[in-house]
């Protein structure tokens, strides 16, 4: 995955300036991925459908990490592990992200704002 997005996408789930869309639980599920499993967030804008099931989107050599994840996490102070090997190797740069940018500035905050 690269680590190249810098804003994030108009529909991006971490914006504020958007109607949030997802459930609270997915956004637990987020949480637990980025943070405690130290998973990647791909930006859905740089996934492909499965073959297999319509639902699921998988991530290719194009797939970018989600910049209002990447926001999100470095606005926290708690960049996961996968954002910090990423950034010795060379293939991320917390400092271009757009900090400025309307993104939720903690988990809790984007979990109360979902409908449901």
């Amino acid at each position: 995955m690269n680590f190249n997005l810098t804003t994030p996408c108009p529909q991006c789930p971490f914006r504020t300036d958007i109607a949030p869309y997802l459930t609270r639980w997915r956004v637990k599920d987020i949480e637990r991925g980025l943070v405690d499993g130290q998973q990647m967030f791909p930006c859905h804008k740089t996934t492909v459908p499965s073959e297999d099931d319509d639902c699921e989107m998988l991530t290719t050599q194009k797939s970018e990490h989600c910049a209002g994840a990447a926001i999100l996490l470095e606005g926290l102070n708690m960049p996961n592990q996968m954002m910090r090997i990423a950034e010795r190797l060379g293939m991320y740069d917390h400092t271009k992200l757009d900090m400025k940018a309307p993104v939720f500035n903690s988990f809790e905050s984007m979990r109360k704002a979902q409908p449901q």
